[in-house]
């Protein structure tokens, strides 16, 4: 848990900004202009401090940023939901990115300390719901956006922006589906996920123009990765480039027809999953702009954060 950019007493830090996920927090102490100063980590996330409690763990994390007394406290993410530290209802789409504030929340604690609501599509035949990803959106969009978003992850998210305005999305649990299946199904003795997965190799590749080519033939493509191994016509070392292929495939299949027709879009992603979100996109023909989505919630929470509170004269130590 120690920050990896330790604040000193001088730093004139106007907000510190949190992105409180389920098992990860992430802490920013900014300038009134959204300039990062410090920033500290850790793995006390929403199920962590559902029995330790928030307020002890955001304590410990303003003094290792070495943010002064007073400094406002604005936060994203899983904190807000039902079973978090208090809830933040959710807006409603349609919904514009840079009114996000307007929804904060203040917790009743010492200080002033506030959670962005989430964004939900209230629809019945597409009920949807996402906290955390729109304040990554706010980060990385103009006020007047119009285009697609993906978003990779345990839940990825596509979503659809019209003049800075949230209209649509859809939630895919593709990174779930992958660690289940990979781990608790039959096909756990045909995938080895300690080695990464090459983009450029033929079982990723293949496996995504699988499931591009007939997106409805999932779960019989599944069960073909564990028929090819029996009868060595692969190795267990290509299963999990194959079950990523198909995952991913089957998603931007139903993603395309869903948002499509599909020309260019923004990836908010980081690392590997980036990577093979990117490498199979941009196979499809797309112009892909690629944001890292750390510095997505960072940037998003920053313009909140001003919003609420505009610029700020340093806040006073105490003594």
């Amino acid at each position: 848990m120690t920050p990896d950019k330790p604040s000193s007493p001088g730093l004139p830090g106007a907000f510190v900004v949190v992105d409180w996920g389920t098992s990860s927090f992430r802490g920013w102490l900014l300038s009134a202009d959204g300039v990062a100063l410090a920033e500290s980590r850790g793995g006390e996330g929403m199920l962590h401090c559902i029995g330790s409690g928030f307020a002890p763990v955001l304590r410990d994390h303003l003094g290792r940023l070495g943010a002064a007394d007073g400094t406002p406290v604005l936060i994203s993410g899983m904190a807000g939901a039902r079973q978090g530290w208090a809830e933040a209802p959710y807006l409603r789409t349609p919904t514009r990115l840079d009114d996000l504030h307007k929804g904060a929340i203040r917790i009743d604690a010492p200080g002033d300390i506030r959670i962005l609501p989430g964004i939900a599509q209230a629809r019945s035949d597409l009920p949807d719901v996402m906290r955390g990803e729109e304040t990554q959106l706010l980060g990385t969009t103009e006020p007047d956006f119009t285009g697609l978003v993906c978003i990779p992850g345990t839940h990825s998210k596509w979503i659809r922006i019209e003049a800075g305005h949230i209209v649509e999305f859809s939630t895919y649990m593709t990174g779930e589906l992958f660690a289940v299946i990979s781990q608790h199904s039959i096909l756990s003795h045909a995938i080895d996920t300690t080695e990464p997965v090459a983009v450029d190799g033929r079982p990723f590749q293949e496996g995504l123009s699988t499931a591009l080519a007939v997106p409805t033939a999932l779960t019989a493509s599944l069960f073909r990765l564990r028929a090819a191994q029996a009868l060595g016509f692969e190795q267990r070392t290509d299963g999990a480039a194959r079950l990523s292929g198909l995952l991913i495939g089957t998603e931007i299949a139903d993603a395309g027809r869903r948002h499509g027709p599909m020309q260019s879009l923004r990836l908010i992603a980081a690392g590997a999953l980036g990577r093979l979100y990117e490498a199979a996109l941009t196979a499809q023909g797309l112009d892909v702009t690629t944001v890292d989505a750390e510095q997505a919630s960072r940037l998003g929470l920053g313009k909140a954060a001003v919003r609420i509170w505009g610029a700020r004269p340093r806040a006073r130590r105490a003594p």
